[in-house]
C-alpha cells in the first residue's frame, strides 16, 4: 500500500490513525480535553468497524486481484492531486505545488487515469497537503483532538479543513455538481471500502489490537502522523517510514505491549508510515497520505 492512500483513508476508516505505527501509555494527553466523549465514540466506531467496516473490506480483498486494488486506489490518489497543488500554493510552497501538478500529468495520462503511479518513478514523489494543514501552516497548529462517530480520529481544525474541502477540492466539486446521487454514493462507498482494505493489507490491524488501550495508540498515532505531514516529513522512503514508526511504538508501548506488538510485526504486521481511518482518512491514505476522504 502506498503512502498516499494512508492520507487518504485518513478521511474515513475507523482505524486509519493506527497507520502512523505509533503509540502511547493510557496517561491523559493535554491535546485531548474531551477524552471521556473521544473513548465512548472510539468504542463506537470500533464496533461499526468489526461488524460492517471490517467484514466488507476483507470480501473485497477477497474478490478483487491485489493489482487491480492498487491501481484503482492509485486512481483515487491521483485525483486528489489538484487539490494538493492548490493547498501547497495557499501554503506558500511552490515546488510542492508544481511536483503535485506534474503528478496528475503524469499520471493522468502515462499512468493511464492515474492506474499505475508513474510519476513516481521518475522523481515525482507524493507531497500530498490538505485544508486541515494548510490551517495549520496559517497559525492554527494546535488544536484539540476529537473522535466522531463515523468518521473517527480528527482534531478540530482538520474536521473544519475536511468538511471545507467538501466545497473547494475540484474532485469533490465534480461529484457532487456533476453526478447523480447514485454514482456519486458509488464513489463514496468505494473509496470506503478501498481505504479499509489497505488497511488491511498493511498489516496495521495486529498492533492496534495488540495494545491494551488502543484508544491511546490512534490518539497518538494520528497526532503524530498530522505533525510530521504538517512539517513536510511525510516524503520519506516508506521502509525507512515504517521501521522508524514500528520503533516509535515499540518505544512507547508498556512492556507487555510492546511484547505483543513486536510479535505481530515478525508476522509482517508492521504498520505502514505515512498514516491515518474511522472511513478517515485520516488514516487518510494509507503519502492522505491521505484517507481518502480526503481533507
Amino acid at each position: 500500500m502506498n503512502g498516499r492512500s494512508n492520507t487518504r483513508a485518513l478521511a474515513w476508516l475507523p482505524a486509519l490513525a493506527l497507520l502512523a505505527g505509533c503509540a502511547t501509555t493510557g496517561a491523559k494527553s493535554p491535546g485531548d480535553p474531551y477524552e471521556g466523549f473521544n473513548r465512548k465514540m472510539w468504542g463506537f466506531d470500533r464496533t461499526l468497524d468489526r461488524v460492517a467496516f471490517k467484514p466488507v473490506a476483507k470480501g473485497y480483498i477477497a474478490v478483487v486481484p491485489r493489482f487491480l486494488r492498487r491501481g484503482l486506489s492509485n486512481m483515487l490518489d491521483n485525483v486528489s492531486e489538484p487539490f494538493s497543488a492548490i493547498n501547497s500554493v495557499l501554503q506558500g510552497k511552490p515546488v510542492r505545488a508544481l511536483n503535485s501538478v506534474g503528478r496528475f500529468v503524469i499520471n493522468t495520462t502515462v499512468g493511464i487515469g492515474g492506474f499505475r503511479d508513474i510519476a513516481s518513478k521518475v522523481g515525482y514523489p507524493p507531497t500530498p497537503e490538505d485544508l486541515g494543514q494548510t490551517f495549520a501552516v496559517w497559525g492554527a497548529r494546535k488544536s484539540s483532538y476529537l473522535v466522531l462517530p463515523f468518521y473517527g480520529p480528527t482534531t478540530i481544525r482538520d474536521g473544519i479543513g475536511t468538511a471545507a474541502s467538501q466545497f473547494a477540492d475540484p474532485y469533490r466539486i465534480v461529484i457532487r455538481d456533476h453526478l447523480s446521487f447514485w454514482p456519486s454514493a458509488g464513489i463514496t462507498a468505494f473509496e470506503l471500502v478501498d481505504a479499509r482494505a489497505n488497511l488491511i493489507d498493511s498489516g496495521a490491524d495486529s498492533l492496534l489490537e495488540s495494545s491494551a488501550d488502543s484508544y491511546a495508540v490512534a490518539r497518538s498515532a494520528y497526532l503524530q502522523r498530522r505533525d510530521a505531514q504538517i512539517q513536510d516529513r511525510d516524503d520519506q522512503s516508506a521502509s525507512g517510514s515504517d521501521d522508524a514508526g514500528l520503533d516509535a511504538a515499540l518505544n512507547e508501548l508498556g512492556p507487555a505491549d510492546a511484547a505483543g506488538a513486536s510479535d505481530a510485526a515478525g508476522n509482517g504486521a508492521a504498520p505502514a508510515v505515512p498514516p491515518s481511518p474511522a472511513l478517515s482518512p485520516d488514516q487518510p491514505s494509507p503519502g492522505q497520505t491521505s484517507a481518502s476522504p480526503r481533507g
